[in-house]
């Protein structure tokens, strides 16, 4: 009992210490993963093999892949290309730049990183509205909402889906033929209440277009030769995770191949490289798994199992649906990569009792990439678009962030919840 009791608290010690910004989420992560190895160890119930044991590689070879295309792709200033160019394409029209915007950002956090997608775009996004003399709230959080949003399409669009794809066993097909479909009528529902939400902003008049046409996305294209093979690889990548059924290759071992391939085409300097890698991100997930699997070893995810198995009379998809609502409101106030790990074993457990789980799976899935957009906490992509928008003169605070990102946030569920119900039978399969 006193270990169980003992694993639960090291565990949400770290959520308070992450959701409170009291320290560092990956120094918290991994006092916390040491804690409870040797807790464990003191106690008899986890050892240092076990915890290893734990830390799923192939989530960890999956992300540190794509990881490694961004470092690569960042240098070449193709995502500021894509925003010059779309700046242009848009003529200055305030609800054109809107969705021009927003689509590109949606459609690059498809295939990589969300954060890194915002950090590069939103600057160049506050500087078109400077020059247009628009206020930058409505396209920058756009950018962070959609971006969201659209991760959730595919396997690689967000690090929960990597979690839930590696330990469900989805492939990147089943992601384009389950997910896909729903988020492209969910990013539509967002799309038009950011347009409803920000109607006064968007009824601005340009002030400057003149200077708008002065921009040259060629002249924010540092290298193109090197972006061109950097998008081939990436493509190439694309290509092997549709056929990773017939081939039977795992993710990681497309993502690093690529990454592999890339490096070895390109042959940048590999400090340099290395060092815009986000290892702490892969520190944090590491440890992560780590804390879980003591929470396994101490029976405690069982437990919430079988408390849970209690409504097991209810039907799959309705189970799932209260999962979705349940996980999309921790995810508004808690960092979505915990609670996706936390929840990842109990839905296993729950498998194995008997419950079909694919409902559950893809419940996950939703409520953890919808639900983030509550708050301005609720994503890192929230939290970097809000910091950025700190030097204009709009920044965009918590409380505007409840006006428009919450009623975003609660459309969004609850057009994934209709759809969820209506491809139910397809989500089971």
């Amino acid at each position: 009992m006193l270990p169980a009791i003992l694993s639960v608290f090291i565990f949400l010690g770290c959520l308070w210490l992450i959701f409170s910004d009291r320290l560092n989420r990956t120094i918290a992560s991994l006092a916390g993963a040491v804690l409870m190895v040797v807790i464990g160890l003191i106690f008899g119930f986890y050892s240092q093999e076990e915890a290893f044991a734990h830390i799923d590689l192939n989530t960890i070879g999956l992300l540190l892949g794509m990881m490694i295309l961004v470092a690569l792709l960042e240098p070449t200033g193709f995502f500021q290309f894509l925003a010059v160019w779309v700046g242009k394409l848009s003529g200055g029209k305030p609800v054109r730049l809107l969705i021009f915007l927003g689509t590109i950002t949606t459609v690059v956090s498809m295939f990589l990183d969300n954060v890194t997608t915002v950090v590069l775009i939103a600057p160049v996004t506050i500087m078109i509205c400077e020059i247009l003399g628009l206020s930058s709230q409505p396209y920058l959080m756009a950018e962070a909402l959609l971006s969201d949003t659209g991760g959730v399409a595919t396997l690689v669009g967000d690090p929960p889906n990597v979690l839930i794809g590696s330990a469900s066993g989805f492939s990147f097909m089943d992601f384009l033929t389950h997910s896909l479909p729903i988020v492209l009528v969910v990013w539509l529902v967002a799309l038009a209440m950011l347009r409803y939400l920000f109607r006064t902003e968007l009824a601005q008049v340009p002030t400057n277009l003149e200077a708008l046409s002065e921009l040259q996305p060629k002249e924010v294209l540092k290298d193109a030769p090197t972006a061109t093979k950097i998008l081939c690889v990436v493509a190439g990548a694309v290509l092997f995770f549709l056929l990773e059924e017939v081939l039977n290759l795992p993710p990681a071992l497309v993502a690093i191949g690529a990454a592999a391939i890339a490096l070895v085409w390109i042959r940048p300097p590999i400090q340099e490289t290395l060092k815009n890698i986000q290892w702490d991100v892969l520190v944090f997930f590491a440890a992560l798994f780590v804390m879980i699997g003591g929470l396994q070893a101490t029976g405690v995810l069982q437990e919430l199992a079988m408390l849970i198995s209690y409504a097991q009379g209810l039907p799959p998809v309705l189970l799932g649906l209260m999962l979705l609502w349940v996980v999309a409101g921790l995810s508004a106030v808690v960092d979505n990569v915990p609670i996706t790990i936390a929840l990842i074993p109990v839905i296993e457990n729950l498998g194995a009792a008997g419950i079909p789980t694919a409902p559950l799976w893809w419940a996950l899935v939703f409520g953890a990439g919808f639900g983030g957009n509550g708050t301005i906490i609720g994503s890192t992509a929230n939290v970097v678009v809000a910091s950025l928008s700190e030097k204009t003169r709009a920044p965009i605070t918590s409380a505007l962030w409840n006006r428009r990102g919450l009623p975003v946030m609660l459309g969004t569920c609850l057009a994934a919840s209709v759809l969820y119900l209506i491809f139910s039978g397809l989500l089971n399969q």
